[in-house]
């Protein structure tokens, strides 16, 4: 049996009936409600007056080079009580923003690790009540073109880092706004790591989530300033290099054969052959020497296939890398390399002042600390101070992660440094390349530089002669037909040489004590991590 519906107008149902009245009620109810807001916004706009001040806020036009002026603009860095008076023009983020009252409002402006407060009051003429609430309006992290007046402030503004005026404010234009709401606050993502986390006052933003949104979070004013000093060592180790008669060089990152060994390698396709990334432009400096060169370095990205997940481990980083001739002993490398890292040291202690002092408000730590005369262990030396300290002799044929934290709390303890070099490294724990000690087969002349009980150069004098070389090769399982271009650079005569390999995010970690090579890497590459 059929059933039977019942049709209304326009052949509906029913149900489609009264479905469809709801929906025009519900339209009817929003339109209402609209009316109301728009009714409610016209009354203010009645008792707040006309906008006198709608040319002097808004949203500017696409940004499309349409004219060029020449406005001087100023950096907030560059203001303090000295200006008082002055009329500025600045480009700046709004880091936050309050609204005191219908006649006033406050906006912390930010440039790179810099602060200011600004200030909107209402007046006869350049700022309405509209503009102050707009003003108010915008969402953290727009950026905006201010003009202003900038006044001595007549007490301490704690919450800037210019603390001795403000801008007060005559002209306000949105240059970028946000689409969306952001992942985190920033004054979260800036917050003491040592800050206890009390619930219901603030968010601790956690490290996955600053790197699945790394953009955010490298505008932090710790962020900005953990990346200059970033800058600043690279400069330094360049400057240092280039004043020692070092050639800086650029070699490539695809290889046709493992440098080392297979295991940590990444394979590429590369055409109808496989490729290599390198995992350090070892080979490519000790050509550059057997090429009379005589000292060169790189600065480039250095590709290591470790399945690490631990705080001190990247799949690509950048590698600091040098190598020179030797004239009498490899110690003359080992204390050039010595003598860069002490003036990388003393460089940023002494020109980035107020950037390690804006990392040190989050990440809290003890002064990185060094010796004039550097302490060097040998690697026997550095067994014994652990076994001293209870480790089973038994267990240290190599020093571990474990163990070279604890030898750097024994030596800060003892010698009160956070650097030290090890010297003398067992033949058996260094790679193929590596020259034997001539009194001892079973060490070599290599060495590893530490900060805060961490190893962040590895190096040592490599071997010259070919046929030596290949033996060496054979003994560690690679084969030298493998890399006959490389041997064949030492066969036309090559001088002694040796040098060194950095890793410039462990260095800026561990002076800073960051607790993390993630945080010093700027889009960090690691086994699970390969975006943004």
């Amino acid at each position: 049996m059929t059933d039977v519906v019942e049709q209304g107008e326009e052949g509906l149902t029913k149900s489609a009936l009264k479905k469809k009245a709801k929906e025009e009620e519900k339209a009817r109810k929003k339109a209402e409600k609209a009316a109301k807001v728009k009714e409610a916004e016209q009354v203010r706009e009645a008792a707040e007056g006309p906008d006198y001040a709608a040319a002097h806020y808004g949203k500017l036009p696409l940004h499309q080079s349409q004219s060029r002026p020449n406005r001087k603009r100023t950096d907030i860095a560059t203001l303090s009580a000295k200006n008082d008076s002055e009329h500025v023009l600045l480009r700046a983020r709004i880091q936050t923003s309050r609204l005191q009252s219908n006649k006033m409002a406050f906006l912390s402006l930010r440039q790179r690790t810099d602060t200011i407060q600004a200030m909107l009051a209402v007046d006869d003429k350049q700022v309405s009540k509209q503009m102050v609430k707009w003003a108010a309006s915008l969402s953290d992290e727009s950026i905006v073109l201010v003009h202003g007046t900038v006044v001595k402030s007549p007490e301490s503004i704690k919450s800037c880092s210019i603390d001795d005026v403000e801008i007060h404010v005559s002209e306000l234009w949105l240059v970028a706004g946000l689409e969306g709401r952001l992942p985190f606050s920033l004054e979260d993502a800036s917050r003491s790591e040592t800050a206890s986390e009390v619930e219901g006052q603030f968010s601790r933003v956690l490290l996955d989530t600053r790197l699945n949104n790394r953009i955010i979070d490298l505008r932090t004013q710790t962020n900005q300033a953990i990346f200059k000093l970033q800058h600043a060592i690279g400069d330094l180790f360049r400057d240092y290099l280039n004043n020692n008669g070092f050639t800086e060089i650029h070699s490539p990152k695809l290889q046709g054969a493992a440098t080392e060994s297979g295991a940590t390698v990444f394979k590429v396709g590369y055409f109808k052959g496989d490729a290599f990334l390198a995992q350090s432009p070892q080979l490519a400096k000790q050509m550059a020497i057997a090429a009379d060169f005589e000292r060169v370095y790189e600065i480039g990205p250095v590709f290591r296939a470790e399945d690490s997940n631990t705080h001190r481990h990247l799949t690509e980083f950048i590698g600091l890398d040098l190598e020179m001739t030797i004239e009498e002993h490899y110690h003359e490398v080992k204390e050039l390399l010595d003598g860069m890292f002490k003036t990388i040291f003393k460089g940023l202690k002494e020109r980035y002042v107020k950037e390690i002092a804006v990392v040190g408000r989050q990440f809290e730590a003890e002064e990185f600390k060094w010796r004039e005369e550097t302490l060097t262990l040998t690697f026997r030396e550095a067994v014994d101070l652990l076994v001293e300290d209870g480790v089973d002799r038994g267990n240290l044929d190599d020093i571990n992660t474990e163990n070279e934290k604890r030898l750097g709390r024994l030596v800060k303890a003892k010698y009160d440094t956070d650097y030290f070099i090890i010297d003398k490294f067992p033949l058996e724990l260094r790679p193929f390349y590596t020259m034997p000690d001539p009194n001892d087969p079973t060490l070599t002349n290599s060495y590893d530089f530490f900060m805060r009980g961490e190893e962040i150069l590895s190096g040592a004098q490599r071997i010259h002669d070919p046929e030596f070389l290949c033996r060496q090769m054979r003994a560690k399982g690679v084969d030298p037909e493998s890399m006959k271009g490389y041997i064949d650079g030492f066969r036309m005569g090559c001088p002694p040489h040796g040098g060194g390999g950095i890793g410039l995010e462990r260095v800026l970690m561990l002076f800073l004590k960051l607790n993390n090579i993630r945080r010093a890497s700027l889009f960090p590459r690691d086994p699970k991590r390969l975006e943004p």
